[in-house]
């Protein structure tokens, strides 16, 4: 399925995955992304309480770290969830 009909059947593409189907969406023919449904374990909400937990548990990170060192961490946190 190319992007263009992936954009025009998305509520369709996404109940597909939810049926536990995989969708492969290809740009000129070569596949560049995959839509498959989220194990309920891995979809974690991030609300304020779970970053309230996560200061706690890093507590030793506050005030002894630069804003890069900082920017440097959250974002190989962020790579972790994908």
């Amino acid at each position: 399925m190319n992007v263009l009909e992936a954009r025009n059947s998305l509520s369709k593409l996404i109940a597909a995955a939810q049926a536990g189907e995989e969708v492969l969406i290809k740009r000129r023919g070569k596949p560049v992304a995959r839509l498959v449904a989220v194990d309920p374990e891995e979809s974690e909400t991030f609300t304020g309480r779970t970053f309230v937990d996560w200061l706690e548990i890093n507590s030793d990170l506050r005030g002894t770290l630069s804003r890069e060192e900082i920017d440097s961490y959250v974002a190989g946190e962020r790579a972790t969830w994908a």
